[in-house]
C-alpha cells in the first residue's frame, strides 16, 4: 500500500495537506509548521519515504499507525485532532477544511483511513508513506 501526504497550505503554526491512499483521496492533514529545523512539539517531520506499520502505542493504549525511522523523530502516529495543539510531530486527520488552522470530523476520518490501513497490515503488505 502506497500512502501519500501531499502538503499544500502553510500557516504560521500548521501545515495542511491531503492524504491517498493507492492514489485515491481520503482526507486532509493537519501537522505542526515545516522547518528547517526541529522545534521539539513544534516542528512537522522532514519529506521522505517512510515505512508504515500498526503497533501498540503506549500514549494512546491502542493499536494505531506509526511511521518509522523518521529522523530526529519518534513516536510518530497517524491519529484524530483539530489543531496544530494536538500534534506532537504527528499527522492528524479530518474530513473537512475550512481554509484555517482547524480540520473537523477527525475522529471519522481517521476511523475510516485505520480500517484501510490496518486491513492492509493484517494482509502482511508494505505499508510506506510519502511525505511532499
Amino acid at each position: 500500500m502506497k500512502i501519500v501526504l501531499h502538503r499544500f497550505e502553510y500557516g504560521t503554526n500548521y501545515t495542511i495537506g491531503k492524504l491517498y491512499i493507492d492514489d485515491v483521496y481520503q482526507c486532509y492533514t493537519l501537522e505542526d509548521k515545516v522547518r528547517e529545523t526541529k522545534i521539539k512539539d513544534e516542528s512537522a517531520i522532514w519529506t521522505g519515504v517512510y515505512k508504515l506499520i500498526v503497533d501498540f502505542s503506549t500514549r494512546f493504549q491502542k493499536m494505531m499507525p506509526h511511521i518509522l525511522n523518521v529522523p530526529e523523530f519518534e513516536g510518530i502516529r497517524i491519529h484524530s485532532g483539530n489543531t496544530d495543539k494536538d500534534t506532537s510531530g504527528c499527522i492528524l486527520v479530518g474530513e473537512t477544511w475550512a481554509g484555517t488552522d482547524f480540520i473537523a470530523n477527525s475522529r471519522s476520518a481517521y476511523n475510516r483511513i485505520y480500517a484501510i490501513i490496518l486491513a492492509a497490515h493484517i494482509k502482511g503488505e508494505n505499508i510506506t508513506i510519502t511525505v511532499e
